[in-house]
This record gives structure tokens, sequence and C-alpha cells, in this order.
């Protein structure tokens, strides 16, 4: 799919190894990368006003809102250069960019996407060639409409069977990250078959992850979900994007679905991934659901399914990962749920999980949290440490004040 999108992309076949130059549909920065942004363009090139070439969004949400007197400052040089430049800015409240972007339909089948931000892979789970770059990319593809790319060489990750109970997306995702270790696929793409039985929102958690193993690219297959998704939630018909009868693969991986179990990545590596049994009565002092790999629809559904009727044991933070996402969940009755079982529910922001605000960690603290990074210091102080897990897990956990088995309550 790599190879066919941008294939298609450049008007010519390709194959890995290949450089080439991409038009590139989106390009995207928040309010940790902007400020680079901004800088190039404004002192190194030295334009008050551009004309962008492509489609450019600028979203506020690592620090949102505002926490400090300098995150104040981003804010409102991000908001100027939006007005000045026709950019599209997504305001505080609104969400992190990974979840918005799809759910504007910013993002389609087909699309080459450059994101200052690492987990732009997430974006691969609506079948496009979505990858992050730094803030210097980003701003040739919004002045040019287009950056050179190296053609990544794809590895095929097939699934059989279907999730067992109390197993997510997450836990598919910690298990690629287990398997493969980080660093592993750099200048590679991850490439998936059989998703049939993963959900949008899991799609997007796996997807997301990619990023843990350092894959320039991870890429999910146009299929019916999907369709649905563009078709009934943003009104659209689309491409579609399969791999093709005759596509070759650097490696192949097939993943039992049926065989996984719930896993927990311990401190002080993501990679550092293990049986959730094994951690099984570890304390913790907080619990964090949310993020851009964890903070959808699905994700709060099953913290309220678990949480329902239940009362919390230690200090629970919840975030939907946007505004969208916050206004189902309140007429579902499932932030009702979460409030009267003791969490705290947060505005839509990246929050704790890149230790900016609403939830960091002291001295020797430890959380169980179902973001994508657990090295010291992430989310707060560095003599503290994370695991990291699944909704249902971190439900689980919240519940017992302990690391648990969500398989308990479902």
């Amino acid at each position: 799919m790599t190879e066919q999108i941008l294939s298609l992309n450049v008007g010519r076949k390709v194959q890995p190894g290949d450089i080439v130059t991409a038009k590139v549909d989106l390009v995207y920065a928040h309010d940790g990368t902007a400020p680079l942004v901004i800088s190039v363009i404004k002192d190194e090139i030295g334009l008050e006003r551009f004309e962008p070439k492509t489609s450019v969004a600028f979203f506020i949400d690592h620090v949102a809102p505002a926490s400090t007197v300098n995150s104040a400052e981003v804010h409102r040089k991000m908001r100027l250069l939006a007005k000045n430049n026709g950019i599209n800015l997504y305001d505080v409240g609104r969400g992190i960019c990974h979840q918005v972007a799809p759910e504007e339909g910013l993002v389609r089948p087909g699309y080459v996407v450059f994101g200052a931000d690492s987990h732009t892979t997430t974006l691969g789970a609506f079948s496009s060639f979505a990858t992050g770059v730094g803030s210097t990319d980003a701003v040739v593809a919004m002045l040019l409409g287009k950056n050179w790319l190296k053609v990544p060489e794809p590895v095929k990750i097939k699934f059989e069977g279907s999730m067992q109970k109390g197993v997510m997306g997450k836990d598919i995702a910690l298990y690629l990250v287990g398997l493969f270790r980080a660093g592993s696929m750099t200048g590679k793409s991850l490439e998936f078959d059989n998703v049939d039985s993963i959900s949008i929102d899991s799609r997007m958690t796996i997807t997301n992850m990619a990023a843990e193993v350092d894959a320039d690219a991870a890429i999910m297959p146009t299929d019916k979900k999907l369709l649905n998704y563009y078709r009934f939630e943003l009104g659209m018909e689309v491409e579609h994007i399969t791999p093709g009868p005759r596509a070759e693969y650097a490696d192949t991986v097939i993943v039992e679905l049926n065989n996984l179990e719930p896993l927990v990545s311990a401190p002080p590596n993501v990679d550092n991934v293990h049986a959730v049994t094994e951690y099984e009565g570890v304390e913790v002092d907080q619990v964090f659901i949310g993020s851009c790999t964890n903070g959808r629809l699905e994700d709060l559904e099953i913290a309220a399914r678990i949480l329902n009727g239940r009362k919390v044991k230690t200090r629970c933070i919840v975030i939907p990962a946007s505004i969208r996402v916050y206004q189902k969940a309140l007429s579902m009755g499932i932030i009702d749920v979460l409030i009267k079982a003791g969490c705290v529910v947060g505005p839509p922001t990246c929050g704790p999980c890149v230790g900016a605000h609403l939830g960091l960690l002291a001295s020797g603290e430890t959380a169980l949290s179902t973001s994508n990074r657990n090295f010291p210091g992430r989310m707060g102080h560095k003599d503290s440490k994370v695991f990291l897990a699944s909704p249902a897990t971190a439900a689980a956990t919240a519940i017992n004040g302990k690391i648990a088995d969500p398989r308990v309550y479902l």
C-alpha cells in the first residue's frame, strides 16, 4: 500500500529505497512543534504572510488551556499566524491533533500527510501514508506543497482470529512493540491485513504506537468499516487503498489475536512488555485514561463499563481525546458513570501524557497510563514510574489501587 499511495502521488511506479518528491495533501503542527515552524517562517525565511500551497492545520492541544505564560504566548503566536495566512486553527478545547484531523475529514485514503509530531502515524488507520517530520520539513511542505521522502520497505502484519474478553487494540499495539522492539522499524512501513474484526478506534491505537518502533508509516487497508466511517460520519465517498495481489514485503508477521492477553509496558522502556498478570498487585498513585493513543469513545466506554457502580481507590484522571468524543460520551451517560466512580474528567488535551499539566507525577510516584511512552520523566518527575496499558486494564487498576487484570470485571 505504501508503494501504491506514493506511486499514485508522484505519477510513476516507485519502489523501496527510491527518493521521491511527493505532493503533501495535509501538513499539521501543534503547540509543541509550531513555535519552531513559526520561527523558521518568520525569522529564518522572513515571511510575515504567505499562501499555503496545501491544506495546513494548527492544533492547540498539548498545553490546552494554557498552564503557563509561556504556553499562552505560544498560543497567541499560533492564532496570529493562522489568522493572517489562512491556516485552519483548532483552538483550545477542540482536542488532540491526531484525533481531530480524521474527525474533521482532513485525511482520506491515499493521502500523503506530514505532521510535525512522531505520532502522525496514527492517521495511517485511514489508509493514508502519514509520517512524522521535523518542523522545518513541515514548513517546506506548507510553502511548496511538496517535499522529499525515501520510500520505506513494507512489512506485512496479518491478523488472524479475534480478540478475547478484556483484550483491546492497545494490547495488540503493545504486543507488536514488544515483538519488534524500539527503533527496529526505521525505514520501514507497517502494512496491516485482515483487520475486519478491529474497530476504527483500535486501528488508530495500533497505528499510533507504530511510532514506538520508529516505523516511517503504518497503513490500514480500506475496508467496509472505513468506508462506512467516511460515508456515515463524514458524508464522504473515498478511494479504496488495498494491497495488490502481487504486493511484496520485506517481512511478514502473523498475529494470532486469540492468543493475546492483557499486557503492560513496564518502566523504563515502552518495549518492556509483559502480561498484566506478571505485575498484578503493584500499587499505583494515579491512573490516566486518555491521550492520542486511548482517549477515544471505545476507550471511555470500556472504562465506564468496568467502573459502573464501583469506586476508584486511587486518583483517576480521564481526558477525552476530542470535544466530539466528549460530547458523545456525555450523551451516552459515560461521563456520569466516570464521575460517580470518583474519576476527574478533564477537557480535551494531551495533558499529563507529555508531562505538561493536569496530573503530573511527583518523585517516587507510580502511574498506570493509557498513553504511549513511559521513559523516565515523561509524565512528571524523573524519579516517577509509568506503566502503559489498555483502558480496560486502567479501569480495573483504578478500582484496586493496584495493577489488576480487567478480565475479572468483564
